[in-house]
Order: structure tokens, then C-alpha cells, then sequence
């Protein structure tokens, strides 16, 4: 019976751990079953998330983009995966952005003093002296300006400059087609005797003897070698007439350069209407507005040696642009970028202009020629500053088409409104940089910001090893003196087109009277109605940090052999009197790279 009873006891047991394994399996069926649902849904899901998500946006040096509506982060390809965050905000800087501190005590002086001749009073009748101009619109008006004053010093009747027609910008337009030519005569006609054109005399018309004279030849140099010319021959053209007066001279020849480049030079009435009218579109889309003049064309940036950040695809295709000047050097990007000769990107313009303060509603007019590129290069700085603006967008084909064949006349639509903007800033510095940069320190010191490339190269190299409030920090620290203000750069720094330091004057330390007194004595000239303004204006500090008048040229190219690797040398042409620097004309370069 007991031996039943376990028997009994033995198989119930066995089939009640047959019942709970079968319901373990049919349990861990179901359960398996459930996860592997899952699994595959969560699979979908990140397959879709994959195809859905916009991919990462590659940007110079290699930086992954990504945007929110309040900042801007660029994470580093590092192990350490920095990120460099970018807000969409400028900041809070407890001043105005707008201004230049204590630009109100500054004010431009150009008239002539008490003692100085006139031109009724020391021209001599058998003297007529030329010029043939060259480059672009900007490189040119430094030629009309120093022509002016070379005229002066040689006691001779200036004619009417002639324009470049044949260099590379390839513009016919005549002097008459871009200034206001009866201005240019009436308004200098104390200072210097100008006529259109040679008189014909004895039924026959005047024969100019041509010749060069050196770069930034000294009044010395042009009387002992162009004046025993002109008393021989009387008439004398001088040739790619660009940068042959000297950068420093007397202060009552510096005034009368002022006198010429800020007050008789006007532009026609047809460019300058149209100029207004581009001012006033860019007023109506905001108060203020910056306006970038960026130079960023293939043949500029194969000829700087520098590199861009776009690999072997950029070295390839500038590198084959630089091939077409056999005398280049070869190419040292490292060199030439801490040496601050190269350009800044579209990119990191932006970039410094937003740790400058200007947040991403400040609407941004760019002058530019053909950008390197195109609108991949521009992406940057339009996500940066989305309101972006050109002559173009902001004005019909029709109302452009009398300007459009015409490089100098669509270069001087760009001047009027970098001009009129309220904070300037450029890539380079080039001659419209630096004759803006002068014109605006003589207007009433209106924020113009050149970039410090020397030191802001490392900057910007070295970023995604930042934080943005480090970035921003050393931005401003570099930044210091190549931001418009006045007393900046100290007196005999850097090229007279750039800081006119001899045509403005200081009236801090003086009484009203005193002030009024000084402004009716030096500066009896009022500014052009065109170009007014009415900024109030902040101080800067004088600094060493100014690029040094030799390495101003870079942008310029002019007659630089050095540049061009050739040795320099007089050359004595069949028609050349002994004694007169003369030199075959150099390759379009030079004037390729002029504005």
C-alpha cells in the first residue's frame, strides 16, 4: 500500500514538471517573440531616422555644422570632440557697435594755409604735364591724386588724367564717364591749373614725350628727373602713373592730396543716384548695416600661395591658375598665412564679425567680384548673417544694365554703399580697403574693421580647442587698433591713403571757440553732400600692430620685383632721357589684383 502511495506520489510529480515546463517554453515562445517584435521596430525606426536626418555639413578645416535657433555648433573631427559653439547673438558688450568712441572730437582739415601758392602764382605757361593711369577704379584714384600734387610741385598745367582702358579690368570708360571732370577743374583751380586737353599750338598739336618715374619718388626725385624733361620738351606724359609720389610728405602737400581725393573727385550724377539708391534699399531693410568688401577670386587666391582648407581639389585647380606667372616663387601657404598675407575666408569673416558682437539679424551688403567657389564658399557666412545682400539682389538688371559693361562704374556703386554703410570691414587689404578705410577716418571716423591676420590666423586654425568665450575674447584683444577709431595708429604709421593723420585735426583740448576758430582756419571746405555723416563715435588705442607700409603692397602687385622674383634695373628706352627710370610694362597682374 505504501509502496502504491509513492508510486501515486512519484507520477503526479512528473506531471506536474511536465505542466510547469510546458508553460515555462510557451511563456519564453512568447516573451522571445516579444522581443524580437521590438527589436525589429526599434530597427525600422533608426533605419528611417538615418535616411530622414539631414547629413552633417562639412565646413573648412573640417568641422561638422550643425544650427539651432539660438546657436551654432562646429564639432572638431578631434578624438577630443570639442565643440565650438557659435551663438546666433553677438553678445552683450555694454557699448555701441554702431560707433567709434570720441570721433567727435576729430574732424577732417584739408584747406590750404595762408602761405600757399597758388596757381596763378606759380604756374609756368610752357609746362604740361600727363598721366596715363593704371588698374582698377580705386588703384586709379590714387594715381589722380598724386598727379595732382605732382603737378603742383613742378610748376605745370595737369591735364585731364587718362583712365586705364587696356589692363586686365578691360573698362573703356574715360575720366568725364566716371567723375564729374568740371568739379574736379573748378574746385582745385587755386591749387593747380587743370585743363581737358593740350592746346594746339602753331596749327599743330602738342607731342607728349612719355616716361616712368619710380615708385613713391620723393618732390626731389621729380625735380631732378622729370622737371630738366619738361623744360626740354615741355610736355611730358607720365606712364603707369600708380603709387609714384611718395607716402610721406610735406603737410601742405598732404592736405592738397585730401583736397583732391575728398572733395574734387565726385562721381558723376548718373553713378552717385544710383548709389543713393542702393543706400536707401539697405536702409529700408534695417537701421544699420554692414557692408563687406570680400575679394575672394580664383586668380587673387592661387597668386597669395595661400591654403584655403579645400584640399587637394583647391591645390589642383588653384595651383594650375598659378602656373600662368612662371616667375611666382614657389608656394609656402604656412609662410604666407603668418606672415597675415592672406585673405580671409567668406567663413571666418563671419565668424569675426560675430565675436566682434554682430548678431545674426545685422543685414550684410557684400561687394565681390567672382567668388572661389560660389555659393558652397558663401555658406558659411550666410548661415551666419542670413541677411545677405548684393548690388544685385537689391536691384533690377534693368536699373544696373548703363553700369554692368563697365567694371570701374560697378565698382563705384560698391564704393558709395561701403561708404555709406555704418561699419565697414574687409577680407584683404587692398587699395579700396585702405581708400575707404582713409575716407571714412576723414568723414567722421565711422567703424571701419580690417582683419589682423597676423594674429587672428591661429585663431582660427586652432578654434575647436576653444571655447567660444575664449575665441571671442582673443578676437577682440587682436582686434584692437584695426577698428577705425581715431588715434589707432600712431602719427607716421602706415600709408597716407589709409590714415590721412596730416588732414585731421584734434579739438578735444580746446574751448569751443577755439575749435570753431581752428575748423574756419583749416578746413573752410564743407563735405560733400553725398557722403555725410552723422555717427557719434568712440576712442581707440594707438598700437604698433599696423601692417608696415612695405607689406601694404601685397595686394597691390604694382612694380614689386621682389614679389616677382626679378632683380631690379633701369632700363633707357630709344626716347628716354638719361637719368629716367623706364621699365617694360609688366604682365596684367599687376593690375589684376590693384582693387
Amino acid at each position: 500500500m505504501k509502496k502504491k502511495r509513492e508510486t501515486t506520489t512519484t507520477i503526479s510529480g512528473f506531471i506536474l514538471g511536465t505542466t510547469i515546463l510546458r508553460h515555462y517554453r510557451r511563456l519564453h515562445r512568447h516573451i522571445f517573440q516579444l522581443i524580437s517584435v521590438f527589436s525589429a521596430c526599434l530597427l525600422l525606426f533608426l533605419v528611417s531616422f538615418s535616411l530622414l536626418a539631414p547629413p552633417p555639413i562639412r565646413r573648412h578645416h573640417h568641422h561638422h555644422l550643425s544650427t539651432s535657433n539660438d546657436a551654432m555648433e562646429i564639432e572638431s573631427d578631434s578624438d577630443q570632440g570639442t565643440v565650438f559653439r557659435v551663438p546666433a547673438s553677438g553678445g552683450i558688450l555694454g557699448r555701441d557697435l554702431w560707433s567709434s568712441r570720441q570721433s567727435g572730437s576729430y574732424v577732417g582739415c584739408s584747406n590750404a594755409s595762408d602761405n600757399f601758392m597758388t596757381s596763378d602764382a606759380k604756374t609756368n605757361p610752357n609746362r604740361y604735364l600727363l598721366i596715363a593711369t593704371s588698374g582698377g577704379l580705386n588703384q586709379q584714384r590714387t594715381g589722380i591724386t598724386d598727379a595732382v600734387v605732382a603737378a603742383y610741385i613742378l610748376n605745370a598745367t595737369l591735364v585731364v588724367p587718362k583712365l586705364d582702358q587696356k589692363s586686365f579690368w578691360q573698362d573703356s570708360s574715360d575720366f568725364a564717364e566716371i567723375f564729374d571732370v568740371d568739379r574736379f577743374i573748378s574746385f582745385l583751380s587755386k591749387d593747380v591749373k587743370i585743363i581737358k586737353e593740350l592746346p594746339v599750338k602753331g596749327g599743330k598739336a602738342m607731342t607728349a614725350h612719355s616716361m616712368r618715374v619710380p615708385r613713391k619718388c620723393t618732390p626731389k626725385c621729380y625735380l631732378n628727373r622729370v622737371l630738366p624733361v619738361l623744360n626740354k620738351r615741355h610736355v611730358v606724359q607720365l606712364s603707369k602713373f600708380d603709387y609714384r609720389l611718395s607716402n610721406k610728405l610735406s603737410k601742405h602737400l598732404q592736405k592738397l592730396r585730401c583736397r583732391v581725393n575728398y572733395h574734387a573727385l565726385k562721381f558723376t550724377d548718373s553713378i552717385l543716384d544710383m548709389g543713393e539708391k542702393l543706400v536707401e534699399r539697405m536702409r529700408k531693410k534695417s537701421k544699420h548695416f554692414i557692408a563687406l568688401h570680400l575679394r575672394y577670386e580664383p586668380d587673387m587666391l592661387a597668386f597669395s600661395g595661400c591654403d584655403f582648407g579645400g584640399g587637394e581639389k583647391e591645390r589642383e585647380e588653384l595651383g594650375k591658375i598659378r602656373k600662368r606667372w612662371k616667375t611666382l616663387h614657389a608656394s609656402n601657404p604656412d609662410k604666407v598665412r603668418r606672415n597675415g598675407r592672406c585673405p580671409l575666408t567668406p567663413g571666418e569673416v563671419g565668424l569675426l564679425l560675430r565675436a566682434l558682437g554682430f548678431g545674426s539679424d545685422v543685414h550684410l551688403y557684400v561687394a565681390s567680384g567672382e567668388v572661389y567657389g560660389g555659393e558652397e564658399t558663401l555658406a558659411p557666412l550666410k548661415e551666419l548673417f542670413p541677411n545677405f545682400h548684393t548690388k544685385d539682389t537689391i536691384a533690377s538688371k534693368e536699373e544696373l544694365a548703363p553700369f554692368a559693361s563697365f567694371s570701374s562704374r560697378m565698382a563705384a556703386l560698391d564704393f558709395i554703399v561701403c561708404d555709406e554703410s555704418d561699419v565697414f570691414v574687409t577680407n584683404n587689404n587692398g587699395n579700396m580697403a585702405r581708400m575707404l578705410a582713409g575716407r571714412r577716418r576723414y568723414f567722421g571716423h565711422k567703424p571701419t574693421i580690417r582683419p589682423n591676420a597676423k594674429k587672428l590666423y591661429k585663431l582660427f586654425v586652432n578654434r575647436n580647442n576653444m571655447t567660444w568665450e575664449e575665441f571671442t575674447s582673443r578676437v577682440r584683444t587682436h582686434q584692437i587698433g584695426f577698428m577705425g577709431e581715431p588715434r589707432e595708429i600712431k602719427p607716421g604709421r602706415g600709408e597716407f591713403h589709409e590714415n590721412p593723420e596730416a588732414c585731421i585735426c584734434d579739438t578735444s583740448d580746446k574751448s569751443p571757440m577755439e575749435a570753431s576758430q581752428q575748423n574756419r582756419i583749416e578746413d573752410s571746405y564743407n563735405m560733400d553732400d553725398n557722403y555725410k555723416d552723422d555717427n557719434k563715435t568712440k576712442d581707440g588705442d594707438a598700437t604698433d600692430e599696423q601692417v608696415p607700409e612695405d607689406e601694404q603692397d601685397w595686394f597691390d602687385y604694382l612694380d614689386n620685383e621682389a614679389i616677382l622674383g626679378e632683380k631690379r634695373r633701369q632700363h633707357y628706352g630709344a626716347d628716354s632721357e638719361p637719368g629716367i627710370l623706364s621699365k617694360p610694362d609688366q604682365p596684367e597682374l599687376e593690375e589684376l589684383f590693384s582693387d
